[in-house]
């Protein structure tokens, strides 16, 4: 499971002269002086919110007591603003000097005043939309960082972008992704001594998995530390990237690996370590790859030196990783008493549907307990913190379907935990959905689109009311609060349905969270018990932060339904019932009276396709190539969720030539929507057109019309 013993202190030294790109390591020149400080993020003021998770160790935890269980049911609406970005809203607001900086869908930037919420300025990099094509899971960005006078974002077409934080201009952008094919970036950026540090998305696509830091006055690369091994002909950047080489089989490098660094990252000031959580191995079917091994370093938490990128140690969560359970989730560092010592740990909880506690110094394993129903692993080893995979979760070998819990969605996806020091709770968004998993047969990879290797036509729900409604009842969520040092659950919140938001936890035994329904709550953080709740017209994915001016303390939230639960999961998308996007920032103060517009009405579109034809086999082809092609964005089964278009409706499938002219003209990539004919002929086009009317009117015929 892990390197340390391979890698010797020796072989540590030899690291930090061989790894890529270190001949800049030591002091950086863009350390601020003035302004927001790394000194300023080390302990951040009270009243104010400087980095994504508030402080380097990502408690989000607030001090903050003016607002309390006691009087929390006061809070009001303080003011609002629309976005015009209706896609997913995932950022977490910062706040320095009454002022609030904020990143939307798109990857813009805009910057209120905290306590009034005039606009000051906004700063779009005019992403180009046929950038979705790459963006496996919606237009998202999770938000900013500020340091010295300037606000960094990340955009999603790979550019990092350095603004002033006073007027938005630009100071400097550059693009630091390797193409323009497979990544993109949609976390939010740390600062840690005076460098950016921000890796990538794009393990569904070709790309290999790395983390690096940039200079905070110039975008120069200070250092790149990669996540997966490369071609060996080529040589390795450094040991652990020649060790890592080891635990791999086939050909991996033709797929890039994987093992993507696209949100968790976290800066341990005690060691100068740099924690970060990798995402899974590509493609998920190890088969198709010839991959075997564990797959180092896919879906594991990894730490490097900050100063020179350096290997340090490692813990793989899931080795062999084939359900996409990525180790992105949010890394918390927090002191807990274990076994009447003080322990100096990091805290996981990853899509695998364990709660990890690591010594955060070395690595060591301590511990990890399930916090929702698990069965693609028998058990986690005491010792090595190893699973005992269920040999009939490793679907490829099988030949056979396997519904794994959790799935692919994640027991606890993206959605930042906050810990709490005054309860020693963790605080956990969780989803409780299952997912099929089927080895797709004869697989090759092509040059667009997802690279999984899954067979998504097997797996589609099927036009059963049965079935669906069996699938949309076990498919649930919860707030669970989570006693670290007693490895158990204390508490927890059943909701309706999975890919609620982020949570904020404060000194005034406060917990914040919004839904999938619609509605924004404050919870006890000692018990639960629910305290406050207010309806914002729609689902709410990010987290909330908390600040305050002049004596009145604020919450704010993004308030946006969308991400990959939305644009992939077909009906089990609409569980939460709150699926429209009406993107706002909501903030909120004791007293307030505001109040929202009425909502739009919803536009209720009717089945009406026209008669199922074509050959039985045309519609099976085009069922198969829906499910590698279509699904991640129209949803599964050709059900959407409330961003895409719902292709049952479309005026497309009445005309064989309308459909050509989107899939392989293109006609619509100003929308997002490019052209397929790299993989596509117009007959594969011709038989999705088919799947679709056949889809449309199995539809028609459940809602008995």
């Amino acid at each position: 499971m892990k390197l340390i013993g391979i890698l010797g202190a020796a072989s540590a030294l030899a690291l930090a002269v061989t790894a890529c790109g270190l001949g800049n390591g030591g002091a950086a020149t863009g350390a601020a002086q003035a302004g927001v400080t790394d000194a300023l993020i080390q302990t951040p003021p009270d009243e104010e919110w400087l980095s994504y998770g508030r402080d380097y160790g990502e408690q989000r935890f607030s001090p903050l007591t003016i607002l309390t269980d006691q009087n929390v049911g006061q809070l009001g609406l303080a003011w609002f603003s629309d976005l015009d970005t209706a896609r997913g809203q995932e950022a977490t607001p910062l706040v320095h000097n009454g002022v609030l900086y904020v990143s939307t869908a798109w990857s813009m930037v805009k910057a209120f005043d905290a306590a009034s919420g005039k606009p000051l300025w906004a700063y779009d990099p005019k992403v180009p939309r046929e950038t979705l094509v790459r963006a496996c899971c919606d237009a998202v960005n999770r938000g900013v960082a500020l340091y010295g006078d300037k606000v960094y974002v990340g955009t999603l077409d790979g550019r990092l972008v350095a603004l002033d934080q006073k007027t938005g201009k630009v100071v400097f952008e550059k693009t630091v992704v390797p193409n323009q094919e497979d990544y993109t970036i949609t976390g939010a950026p740390r600062i840690v001594k005076g460098r950016v540090i921000i890796g990538a998305s794009g393990a569904e696509y070709k790309a290999r998995g790395y983390i690096a830091a940039y200079d905070t006055q110039t975008g120069a690369e200070v250092w790149k530390f990669h996540t997966v091994p490369g071609n060996p002909k080529d040589g390795f950047e450094n040991k652990a990237m020649e060790a890592a080489a080891k635990t791999w089989g086939g050909e991996w490098w033709k797929l890039g690996g994987g093992g993507t660094v696209w949100d968790s990252i976290t800066y341990d000031v005690a060691n100068n370590l740099i924690l970060f959580g990798t995402g899974n191995a590509e493609p998920w079917n190890p088969a198709a790859a010839g991959r075997s091994g564990d797959s180092l370093y896919t879906s594991s938490i990894v730490a490097v030196n900050a100063d020179t990128g350096a290997y340090a140690w490692h813990f793989q969560e899931t080795p062999e990783d084939r359900w996409d359970f990525d180790s992105d989730a949010q890394i918390t560092l927090a002191d807990i008493k274990i076994n009447g010592q003080m322990q100096h740990v990091a805290i996981h909880a990853p899509k695998n549907g364990h709660v990890y506690v690591l010594d955060a110094k070395t690595g060591k394993f301590l511990s990890a307990k399930p916090f929702v129903p698990v069965n693609w692993a028998k058990s986690i080893d005491p010792v090595t913190g190893r699973p005992d995979i269920n040999p009939d979760a490793r679907y490829e070998k099988t030949g056979k379907p396997f519904i794994s819990l959790p799935g692919a969605g994640g027991a606890h996806s993206w959605q930042p935990q906050s810990f709490s020091p005054r309860t020693g709770l963790l605080y956990i968004p969780a989803n409780i959905a299952a997912f099929p998993y089927m080895a797709a047969k004869d697989w090759q990879p092509s040059s667009i689109g997802f690279q999984t290797a899954l067979d998504g036509f097997a797996t589609a729900m099927p036009a059963d009311k049965g079935a669906r409604d069996g699938a949309m009842k076990a498919t649930t969520g919860a707030l669970i609060a989570w006693d670290v040092a007693a490895g158990k659950e204390a508490w927890r919140v059943d909701q309706v349905s999975p890919w609620n938001g982020g949570i904020l936890s404060t000194a005034g035994n406060l917990v914040f969270q919004g839904n999938a329904q619609g509605q924004f709550l404050a919870f006890s953080a000692d018990r639960g018990q629910k305290l406050w709740s207010f309806p914002v017209q729609t689902g709410v994915i990010a987290a909330p932060m908390t600040y305050s001016i002049n004596g009145e303390q604020y919450v704010a939230v993004l308030a946006g339904w969308g991400g990959v639960w939305d644009v992939a999961t077909g009906i089990l998308a609409h569980k939460g019932g709150a699926q429209r996007n009406i993107s706002r920032l909501l903030v909120f103060k004791l007293g307030a009276k505001g109040q929202l517009p009425a909502p739009p009405a919803p536009n209720k579109m009717v089945l009406d396709p026209p008669p199922v034809s074509g050959t039985p086999e045309q519609i099976a082809r085009g069922g198969d190539l829906y499910g590698r092609y279509c699904n991640v964005c129209h949803g599964d089964a050709a059900v959407a969720g409330g961003l895409n278009p719902d292709l049952r409706h479309s005026g497309a499938i009445n005309s064989p030539e309308g459909i050509k002219t989107v899939v392989i003209d293109g006609a619509l990539h100003e929308n997002g929507m490019v052209s397929f004919k790299s993989a596509l002929k117009p007959d594969d086009v011709e038989a999705i057109r088919l799947y679709l009317i056949k889809r449309a009117n199995e539809d028609k015929a459940l809602e008995g019309r």
